[in-house]
């Protein structure tokens, strides 16, 4: 018989994240379901991408609770003298509760930029590299720009899906 390691080893409190899991798809499906299906750009409506991710989410969920119920997930690393890091946490948290907070006073593409500093600044002091420097944020703040910038512009112009903007041109 497999011998486990610490408390989240535990095949029981695997499956209960797979459950977990699951039932957060079924959430996630459930309001996809109360959204409009009117089809938009290409036969595609509003409800399409909630319906993607939340069978993606389900079929993981699946796979979760069918390998917890194998005996456990293998090989994972034994973390047992590993703590959780709080302060990258917090950043990262802090990040996206001013992206929901903020996303409606200077749009889409800043809140998501300003989501990314945040949320690179808490991943590397998590992984105890400093990075915290001017040059650095700049670079994040960059870099958020480029990724957000074409993903807001792909869904107003191309799906026709209304995101908060700055400005009324539809380009900010």
């Amino acid at each position: 018989m497999r011998q486990h390691g610490p408390a989240t080893h535990s095949p029981r409190l695997q499956l209960l994240v797979g459950v977990g899991v699951v039932l957060a798809a079924l959430g996630l499906a459930g309001g996809a379901y109360t959204i409009p299906s009117a089809s938009g750009y290409a036969g595609v409506g509003p409800n399409f991408l909630p319906w993607v991710v939340s069978l993606a989410l389900l079929a993981c969920g699946v796979t979760l609770v069918v390998k917890a119920s194998r005996g456990g997930f293998r090989n994972m690393d034994d973390h047992s003298g590993e703590h959780p890091y709080w302060i990258g946490f917090a950043w990262l948290s802090a990040g996206l509760l001013l992206n929901a907070a903020l996303i409606t006073v200077v749009g889409f593409i800043f809140s998501c930029a300003l989501c990314f500093v945040l949320a690179a600044r808490g991943m590397r002091l998590a992984e105890g590299k400093p990075g915290v420097g001017m040059a650095s944020v700049a670079k994040d703040a960059v870099v958020g720009l480029l990724i957000a910038a074409p993903v807001y512009w792909a869904f107003t112009k191309f799906l026709g899906i209304n995101l908060p903007g700055l400005t009324q041109s539809g380009w900010l």
